[in-house]
Parts: structure tokens; C-alpha cells; sequence
């Protein structure tokens, strides 16, 4: 029976894993020392953190950047590898004992594959959690503005809640606008307004989750638009039941980054970003749902499309090779920001800006394939 993972297998994985592993290393270490490093050096020397607490922001941006090193490490990292192989007539040798291009391939794929569950670990487990760590480190930050608009069936609004300022559940200076059931000239009226200095998420005397409001001012308004009673209570509350949960869940996560969130989450968010019929951002949100599944892959679609690129000719310019990897690299990333706004703006579904670069690369692989009638 034949072995499935030759020594030739073992001998080119070691290989282009070392080399992976330094191309990683080199780009970390470009992306954190020019700002980053920087930056973090001098809030140590300034008595803003001390020097454990620098090392760990720094520690806890890695994943950050782990997660665009893994697919450029391996672009490299083959193209390295396979460029010395064939500049050491080794490839010329596995070819001669009966390996074909695909074969050699095996181990490539192998590793790629690797890589590519550990770079979907990271965008779904290890950024979360090193963006949470970071915010409890560099301490909670105050968001202004939020405005959650409640709505009937028939989707007219109902009531509008403007939160000027929030730091994860506790609020400052809310404004509450109760609308009328009259309408006027296709504008709601306002049937009483209540402003409240703080407030917090919380549960009602029955147990259900509500926003608990603090020293509120109310203003009824009668139909004509005119204030005709003012009054002032301790307390009050609103948004009770799965209203409280969901305007809370979209107040916080309106601050966050998709990269701030698990798989899991997001896709909670996307759903009710859906329910709440915010068009833009659910787009926007799903397009970046399904790049979680998709970037990874783009980890074996590099590492091979690099052994294409390596695998030359005794006589070929090398130097060809490492300008349309470098290339590459920079226009997939450059790039992903404008499939986003596409997405976001409908000109295309997610599902399609999302697979776009992946199949681009596939396309330059089958392309170079047959160019270099491998």
C-alpha cells in the first residue's frame, strides 16, 4: 500500500511552513512597528499605561493582524519555496521520478488548509475576544447619539428614543418622542416628549427586560402643537419585553466593528437588523457574515496561485513572479472596502461581493496554470 504523505510530502510542508512562518513574522512586524509600536511606547513613556500593560495591548492586536498575515504568509511563503526548489533544479527531480505538478501540489493544499481553519478561529474567537480585552484595558468608551425608532404594524412610528450618550448599557440625556395617531400633511404629530438625564436597561416590577429612565421631564403637546402641561417624575420606563432586548442590541452594536463580533452574534445582529428593516447596514452586515467564510478559503487559492508563481524556468525573470504576488496581495485588500460599499448600497447581493475576489483568484489560477503549461 502505498503511503499517502510521502517523504517528498513531508520534505516540501516543512519547507514552505518555515518559510510561511517567517513571511508571517515579517508582516506582522511591518504592520505593528510603524504606528502601532509607536503609538504604545509613548503612552508608556507618557505614564498613560505601564510597561505590562503596553505589552499586553500590543499582545492583544496580534489577532488583528494574524488574520491578514495567514493568506499573505502563505503567498509567500510557497512562492519562496517553490522559487528556490526550481532554482535548485529540486522540482526538476520530483518531476523526473514520475510526480506531476498536481501531486507536488499535495502538501501545499495540506497546509493551506491548516491555515485556513486557523485563520477562521481567528476572525470568529480570537478578534472578539482580544477587542473585548482591549476595551477593558483602555477603559469603556462613550458613543454619542443612538436613535431607535419603535413602529406599528403599518410601519409608522410610534416613538423615537434619542440616547445622546451611552457606554455599553448605561445612558445620558435621553429624549423620548411619543408620536400622535393624527397625521398631517404625511407628518406625525407629537403627543408628549420626555426628557430624561440618564438611564439604564433593567427589569420592570413583572420581571420583563425595560429601560429604566431617571429624573424625566415630560411635555404633553395637544393637537394644535402647543405645550399645555409640564410636569417631572423620579422615574419612569420604556421599551419593555423584546423591545428593551432589541434596542439595546442594536444601540451597542452600532459601535462595534463586524470583527468585534463571533459568528454567532453577528448573524443574531444581521437578523435583527432584518426585523428592523435598517437596509443598508443589514447588507453591509451580511456581505461581511459571509466574507468570515470565504477569506479563510482565500488561504489555499494564494498558496497555490504562489507555487504557480514560483514554478519557473531556468531562463524565466523571477522578479515577474514576486511583482504580481506583491500585486495581489495589495489589490485583494484594497479592494474589499469597495465590494462593501456595493454591498451595502445594493447594487450587488452580498452573497456576490463576497465571492468576487475569492473567484477572481481562482480565474488568475486557472489562468496561470495554462500559461505555464504546467
Amino acid at each position: 500500500m502505498k503511503k499517502l504523505f510521502t517523504v517528498y510530502d513531508r520534505y516540501i510542508f516543512m519547507q514552505i511552513l518555515t518559510t510561511t512562518l517567517v513571511a508571517i513574522l515579517l508582516f506582522t512586524i511591518v504592520w505593528i512597528a510603524p504606528e502601532m509600536l509607536l503609538n504604545t511606547i509613548k503612552d508608556v513613556l507618557d505614564g498613560d499605561y505601564t510597561a505590562k500593560t503596553g505589552v499586553l495591548i500590543l499582545f492583544y492586536e496580534l489577532p488583528k493582524i494574524l488574520g491578514k498575515a495567514f493568506p499573505v504568509g502563505l503567498l509567500l511563503g510557497s512562492l519562496f519555496t517553490f522559487d528556490k526548489l526550481c532554482k535548485d533544479s529540486e522540482l526538476t527531480i520530483f518531476r523526473a521520478v514520475g510526480m506531476s505538478f498536481k501531486r507536488i501540489l499535495v502538501p501545499v493544499v495540506t497546509l493551506s488548509l491548516i491555515f485556513t481553519y486557523l485563520c477562521f478561529i481567528t476572525y470568529d474567537k480570537l478578534i472578539p475576544i482580544s477587542c473585548q480585552k482591549l476595551a477593558e484595558i483602555k477603559g469603556s468608551r462613550t458613543v454619542t447619539q443612538f436613535i431607535y425608532t419603535k413602529k406599528d404594524d403599518k410601519g409608522y412610528p410610534k416613538q423615537a428614543i434619542i440616547v445622546s450618550k451611552f457606554a455599553q448599557n448605561k445612558m445620558s440625556d435621553i429624549i423620548v418622542l411619543n408620536f400622535s395617531q393624527q397625521v398631517f400633511n404625511d407628518l406625525h404629530g407629537l403627543s408628549n416628549i420626555h426628557v430624561a438625564e440618564s438611564g439604564e436597561k433593567g427589569t420592570n416590577s413583572e420581571g420583563q427586560p425595560c429601560w429604566n429612565l431617571s429624573d424625566i421631564t415630560s411635555y404633553v403637546i395637544n393637537e394644535d402643537g402647543i405645550f399645555h402641561e409640564i410636569a417631572t417624575k423620579k422615574h419612569g420606563e420604556i421599551l419593555t419585553g423584546q423591545d428593551a432586548e432589541d434596542a439595546l442590541s442594536l444601540m451597542v452594536n452600532s459601535t462595534k466593528r463586524d470583527r468585534d463580533i463571533t459568528n454567532k452574534d453577528l448573524w443574531k445582529y444581521i437578523l435583527l437588523l432584518k426585523r428592523e428593516n435598517l437596509d443598508e447596514t443589514y447588507r453591509l452586515m451580511l456581505n461581511k457574515y459571509f466574507q468570515r467564510f470565504l477569506h479563510p478559503f482565500v488561504c489555499v487559492l494564494l498558496a497555490v496561485l504562489g507555487c504557480i508563481l514560483g514554478f519557473n524556468k531556468p531562463r524565466e525573470q523571477r522578479l515577474i513572479g514576486f511583482t504580481i504576488a506583491i500585486g495581489c496581495i495589495f489589490v485583494y485588500y484594497i479592494t474589499l472596502p469597495f465590494f462593501d460599499l456595493l454591498a451595502e448600497k445594493g447594487v450587488l447581493h452580498p452573497i456576490i461581493t463576497a465571492t468576487i475576489p475569492p473567484a477572481v483568484f481562482l480565474f488568475a489560477i486557472i489562468s496561470f496554470y495554462k500559461t505555464k503549461d504546467l
